[in-house]
C-alpha cells in the first residue's frame, strides 16, 4: 500500500521550507522521532536502503498528484534530524510557477513524503516506521507533523506536538484512506 506523511514547519521554523531564486526549494520532507496525527513516528536510517538503492529519482510532486511533477530533487538525504530535501521548481511549466507564487504568498507551507512501508513496529496507537521505501516528496497544503510549518510561529515550538482533537483525527485518517485508495486505483 502506498503511504503518505505530511510536514510542516510553523511551529519549529528551523525546519522551514525555503525558496530561493530561481525556484530554489529546500527543507524537510520527515522529522524523525516525532509523533505525527495518524500515530506514526519515523525512526533514524528508515529511509536509508531506500536512497542507496533508488533505481529513479525521488520525485517532486505536487499534492502526491503523479500526475504533476512540479519539480526536480536534486539532493535528499537524511541527516540528524530527518530527510533534508534540496531542489529546485521547475519554472518554465504552469504548475512550477503556481507553485512558486504560492509559497511566495505563504498559501502553502508543507512537505510530505510518499512512500510504501517495508519494516515497522506496532506501538500503542501507531506504528514506529523503521524502513520505508521512499517514492516521493510533495508541496502539500495540510501537513501530517504540526510541528514542521514553514510560517513563523508567534509563540515558541511545544517540546511535545498536541495531540490532534477527534475530528482532526478522523479527519487525517479520512484523508489518508482516501489517497491510499486513489493510488491504488493509479497503480
Amino acid at each position: 500500500m502506498f503511504e503518505t506523511k505530511f510536514l510542516s514547519s510553523r511551529l519549529d521554523p528551523s525546519t522551514a521550507l525555503e525558496l530561493g531564486e530561481e525556484g530554489r526549494v529546500s527543507g524537510y520532507g520527515a522529522l524523525f522521532n516525532l509523533l505525527d496525527e495518524g500515530g506514526d513516528v519515523i525512526t533514524p536510517g528508515a529511509f536509508a536502503a531506500s536512497l542507496s538503492h533508488r533505481p529513479v529519482p525521488v520525485r517532486f510532486l505536487w499534492q502526491h498528484d503523479p500526475a504533476t511533477p512540479i519539480g526536480v530533487w536534486e539532493s535528499v538525504i537524511e541527516d540528524a534530524r530527518g530527510l533534508r530535501v534540496e531542489g529546485r521548481l521547475v519554472l518554465e511549466t504552469q504548475a512550477g510557477r503556481e507553485a512558486a507564487a504560492l509559497l511566495r504568498a505563504g498559501a502553502i507551507d508543507g512537505l510530505s513524503i510518499g512512500y510504501r512501508t517495508r519494516r515497522a513496529d506496532k506501538t500503542d496507537g501507531g506504528r514506529r516506521l523503521v524502513e520505508v521505501a521512499l517514492w516521493e516528496v510533495s508541496l502539500v497544503t495540510f501537513p501530517m507533523q504540526p510541528a514542521a510549518r514553514t510560517a513563523p510561529s508567534p509563540s515558541p515550538a511545544p517540546t511535545q506536538p498536541s495531540p490532534p482533537s477527534e475530528p482532526d483525527h478522523q479527519a487525517s485518517h479520512a484523508l489518508q484512506s482516501l489517497l491510499n485508495r486513489a493510488c491504488a486505483v493509479l497503480a
